[in-house]
């Protein structure tokens, strides 16, 4: 019963999670759409977004590609001053930031997000990173720290923004491992908090999330499997007082019959990078903790996004599952974003609407 009521007492958000780096979404040399990444093509498709209706546009951080043939990701939009151009490019969607978090001092982000804040009438948010890719950091001589360390700078990384957008914490004075703020003040501040969103799901990551971010944004290997993470960031969150809300990123993959959907997955793995979906296995499950059990044929089709493939039907019903898991948001890839994003407007997007669970 009490699922049911929380299931009829809000609506699912649709978003984008958007093509800011090449090859996405698949780690594959299959039908690649080579321009997706551009900032033209971005623009496009959050402008089209918005039109439909969707709530979220939702980018990639990266710094540095996986190799291979297609070196997955290797070419990428740095993703506040993206999130500039697309807020004002559009009028009404949100757009978030994905900040590595120790690449960046919290005062830079604070002052950069109170900007974005301000010019887009407090419609950005960000997505910060804990760093997990020692490929990345290691060419810029950055060392990570061990797992959970990483997540403790990531709480004194928050919780110095959250003081710094809060006019009755400043002066602000702050002292961890991390980070030594003396007298700490910053303007201008947004008329409200920026959401801030965690991609994490491993124990640490729950953690911190539950306590101090207002998005958990997961990944999970099934729908099925939703349930039980939303259900555990709820249960640490309580405590607090605090409500986090989900978001999946769920690689939509649908056809005529599902037989035609599972041909078209099972040929972008077949023409896998090896290379580079070696090279992102690697680091994710020495470095992430979120990906554990995903197969290396999982992430080189999706990226680690949530495999949702069938009919338009069978889409819909997945969709419609996730939501009653718990899920809050789907930030959408697709194989084919511009195309996709259409036929998704065309096929499933009504059917959502239909079933309640999707504003019309």
């Amino acid at each position: 019963m009490a699922q049911a009521q929380r299931t009829a007492a809000r609506m699912l958000s649709l978003g984008l999670f958007m093509p800011n780096c090449s090859n996405m979404p698949s780690i594959s040399t299959h039908d690649v759409v080579s321009d997706q990444w551009t900032y033209a093509e971005n623009e496009l498709l959050a402008q089209r977004a918005e039109a439909l209706g969707f709530d979220y546009l939702f980018p990639v951080s990266r710094w540095r590609g996986f190799g291979g043939e297609t070196n997955f990701l290797g070419t990428s939009l740095e993703t506040t001053t993206w999130a500039a151009a697309l807020l004002r490019a559009t009028e009404r969607i949100n757009i978030f930031s994905t900040v590595h978090v120790p690449l960046f001092h919290p005062f830079v982000v604070a002052k950069m997000g109170a900007t974005l804040a301000h010019m887009s009438g407090d419609r950005w948010g960000l997505n910060v990173v804990s760093g997990w890719s020692a490929r990345e950091f290691g060419m810029m001589g950055v060392e990570l720290a061990e797992h959970g360390r990483r997540y403790e700078r990531t709480a004194a990384f928050i919780e110095i923004l959250r003081g710094l957008w809060d006019a009755t914490q400043q002066p602000l004075n702050h002292q961890t491992d991390w980070y030594s703020v003396t007298n700490g003040e910053a303007s201008p501040i947004p008329h409200r908090q920026p959401q801030i969103a965690n991609a994490g799901t491993s124990a640490d990551a729950q953690r911190m999330t539950a306590r101090l971010c207002d998005w958990a944004f997961i990944s999970t290997p099934s729908i099925a499997a939703v349930g039980a993470i939303v259900e555990s960031i709820t249960a640490q969150a309580a405590p607090y007082n605090r409500r986090v809300r989900t978001a999946i990123f769920p690689f939509l993959l649908w056809a005529d019959s599902r037989s035609e959907a599972e041909d078209t997955l099972a040929a972008i793995i077949a023409s896998k990078d090896s290379v580079a979906a070696d090279n992102w296995l690697h680091d994710l499950t020495a470095g992430s903790g979120s990906f554990d059990d995903f197969t290396k044929d999982m992430l080189a089709a999706s990226g680690g996004g949530v495999h949702v493939i069938g009919t338009a039907a069978d889409v819909v019903e997945q969709l419609v599952e996730a939501h009653s898991l718990g899920v809050d948001a789907v930030m959408l890839t697709f194989p084919r974003y511009r195309d996709d994003l259409e036929r998704f407007a065309r096929d499933i997007q009504p059917a959502l609407v239909s079933a309640g669970i999707v504003a019309p």
